[in-house]
């Protein structure tokens, strides 16, 4: 049985990832989870940008209830994608999880510093990465009150 956010609605994820293996080891990662989540997947940080501001070919999408973000990728990075959502009050309340193959110190505090809220080392091995993603999903949608969670409260209070 899947389940949902409390407002009865799939998980809206943006996957934020330009390696195909790492979408389809996320992919199933979710499907193994209890959630019932719609992942979104974009190549770079230009098209997670104009996913996030909903410009073309994004007009209709949802706005995503987390993102998960490489750091590491062709024309902007993460850490671009990073301090462009910082700086856009539309945007800088949804959760940013890092997932990505650098264990550098460096990335890890300007990540931190530009405002993620997760740092996760992807691991190297299908069993362990699926767990991660698993676990992932546990946190951030069961213990986790989500910005739009918190919004659905607001408007019915």
């Amino acid at each position: 049985m899947n389940s949902t956010l409390q407002s009865g609605r799939p998980a809206e994820i943006l996957l934020v990832e330009d390696n195909e293996n790492d979408i389809e080891l996320t992919k199933i990662g979710f499907e193994q989870s209890r959630l019932a989540a719609n992942l979104h997947c974009v190549l770079n940080g230009e098209e997670c940008m104009a996913f996030l501001r909903k410009e073309s070919p994004y007009v209709n999408v949802p706005t995503p209830d987390i993102i998960l973000l490489d750091l590491n990728m062709p024309k902007m990075d993460g850490r671009e994608v990073l301090e462009e959502v910082s700086k856009d009050d539309s945007l800088k309340r949804i959760p940013i999880i890092v997932l990505t193959t650098s264990k550098s110190e460096f990335d890890v505090l300007t990540s931190y510093d530009l405002h993620c809220n997760s740092y996760i080392i992807k691991p190297v091995g299908f069993e362990q990465f699926s767990k991660v993603i698993r676990s992932l999903s546990d946190y951030w949608f069961t213990l986790v009150v989500l910005p739009s969670k918190a919004s659905e409260s607001a408007k019915i209070a």
